[in-house]
């Protein structure tokens, strides 16, 4: 017994000395504009390869939410990848007001850098913090290759932070996958290759039918529907769906609107996969994919609708694919998968109050801040800007006059308050003085503020009132409320547990558990915390071992 114990004394500290195993790959998946209900309100239409094989295998926190406003796209995929809110990395909304040049700037947009593909300009140096993407590139001196892919450019670019090889998005002006001179040259051989196969012009051309018998759909409301609009100019709003009365140069915009959005993005993962030889490396690489169809079909017709159901049903056949290519080339074990959304989405405001008007317009929240402004200083140039339900004013020009900035935002937000019912929150950035926020959802407005691109001014409605909605939309979302913040998170392969978690968590968690699973730093921003432990494959050969000893 006593050499058992000195052989395995020897053997727990070879293991221990060994360096710890690792993923080969990490997959990060966000599912642009998902609710959580969906993973559960379609699970008897999905397969068993694709949401069922991640809900069933891998860790599923059923109470994920966002917590922070505004609840849009740019701040959910930075939140998701940084694990801070707005206060630190700084995408307050999609876009925002820039004082200094009193224009709205776009979160990407840089015109230091050319398009490549196409005529986009952008960056990711508008982020404040790092990304879990960056720093596990900083952990081992860039070894590792990180490749960041979407429709949309910024759930691309953020995701990819700052330190990415690469990061791809759809153009739709050519059909081509786009990159930046931020990240290369050129574009690769095998990316001009892909292009060239005019995959955008194929599926433009095809009809989106229903995958299932209609009978099938039953949680979903009526396919022909007054509250859906006739996106296609098809003279109704009910299945089957084609472009074919689309103008021809708008055809491969309104491609985002259909599933095949997402599949082309599904197609365009596979050929990185290929040619990037992810998950082939001596360290742990990373891909980011944000499909962003879902987001503009459920804008169109709200997650009632039976466009949305058949989406989910689709995507979820589109997963399923991709696990099983992950299986066969990356091997099923070795690669580290999270899937969440950036936001969700509310019901269509005409369903929720069909008796009552509950819609604000932002025009006119403006229009009573200038007559107000008008009216007790004698001028509206005060006023510069309403974005992002924040009130921007020009604070040189109440410096110039000799007038007390604070007590113009405290009186005018008293206002707005007393005039419009639909307004329940509003905050003065004098609030927010001195405060920071938390990984808790005790403001999140505080969260989503930060104190050199935000407002004077945060307004939130209350939570059956909207502010109007335009063009096609029926629907939309940005608020902190449950439809807007209750997110899916999955955690799928390597050493994760299955089990289901009903805690409360944020999407702020994300990066810190990767982080922790990876035995890495977590971004510089980051207040979110690890939510799952690492079950380390060591542990269990140094406890097999040692019970093999023992008998």
């Amino acid at each position: 017994m006593f050499f058992r114990k000195i052989f395995f004394w020897i053997f727990s500290c070879i293991c221990i000395a060994l360096p710890q195993p690792v993923p080969k790959l990490v997959i990060g998946i966000v599912i642009d504009q998902m609710r959580f209900d969906y993973l559960y309100r379609f699970r008897n239409n999905y397969s068993e390869s694709g949401f069922k094989r991640i809900m069933n295998e891998g860790s599923n926190f059923t109470y994920a939410h966002l917590n922070y406003v505004p609840t849009n796209t740019a701040p959910g995929h930075a939140t998701i990848y940084t694990g801070t809110t707005p206060f630190f990395h700084g995408m307050i909304g999609n876009d925002w007001y820039d004082r200094d040049s009193a224009k709205h700037i776009y979160c990407t947009d840089d015109i230091r850098f050319n398009g490549l593909g196409g005529t986009d300009r952008m960056s990711p140096l508008n982020l404040m913090c790092t990304t879990i993407t960056d720093q596990l590139k900083l952990s081992n001196n860039g070894m590792s290759k990180v490749i960041a892919i979407s429709i949309k450019d910024r759930g691309a670019i953020l995701p990819g932070g700052k330190l990415a090889n690469a990061a791809y998005w759809y153009n739709s002006q050519n059909g081509n996958f786009m990159s930046s001179s931020y990240y290369m040259h050129d574009l690769p051989e095998w990316v001009k290759e892909f292009n060239s196969k005019k995959l955008p012009e194929k599926y433009s051309g095809m009809e989106w039918s229903l995958s299932k018998p209609l009978e099938s759909y039953r949680s979903s409301f009526p396919d022909e529907s007054r509250l859906e609009p006739d996106l296609f100019e098809e003279g109704r709003t009910s299945f089957p769906h084609s472009l074919k009365n689309i103008k021809e140069a708008d055809k491969l915009e309104f491609l985002k609107s259909t599933p095949y959005g997402n599949q082309l993005l599904k197609d365009f993962a596979l050929a990185v996969l290929d040619n990037e030889k992810l998950g082939q490396n001596t360290v742990t690489d990373f891909l980011t994919i944000s499909f962003s169809s879902t987001d503009y079909i459920g804008h169109r017709y709200g997650p009632n609708s039976v466009e949305i159901q058949d989406t989910y049903i689709k995507l979820d056949e589109q997963i399923g694919d991709l696990l099983k290519i992950l299986d066969d080339k990356i091997g099923k074990g070795n690669y580290l998968l999270f899937l969440t959304a950036d936001h969700g989405v509310s019901e269509i405001p005409d369903l929720v109050n069909s008796k009552v008007n509950k819609t604000t317009s932002s025009r006119s929240i403006t229009k009573f801040a200038k007559d107000f402004l008008l009216t007790n200083y004698g001028t509206d140039k005060i006023f510069s800007d309403f974005s992002n339900k924040q009130i921007f004013l020009n604070n040189n020009l109440i410096s110039e006059m000799k007038l007390n900035s604070a007590d113009i935002r405290s009186k005018l937000a008293q206002q707005i308050r007393k005039n419009f019912n639909s307004v329940l929150l509003i905050f003065t950035k004098d609030d927010f003085v001195g405060r920071i926020p938390d990984r808790n959802e005790n403001n999140f407005l505080l969260n989503g503020f930060n104190p050199i691109r935000s407002g004077d001014i945060l307004i939130e409605l209350n939570p059956e009132s909207y502010f109007n909605l335009g063009g096609m939309d029926r629907t939309t979302h940005g608020t902190g409320y449950s439809y807007d913040t209750h997110v899916p998170l999955l955690f799928y392969g390597w050493n994760i547990p299955a089990n289901e978690i009903n805690d409360p968590v944020f999407t702020t968690d994300i990066a810190p558990t990767i982080s922790n699973l990876l035995k890495i730093t977590e971004p510089s921003g980051c207040i979110g915390k690890p939510i799952i432990k690492l079950n380390s494959n060591f542990d269990n050969m140094i406890a097999d071992f040692s019970i093999s000893l023992y008998y």
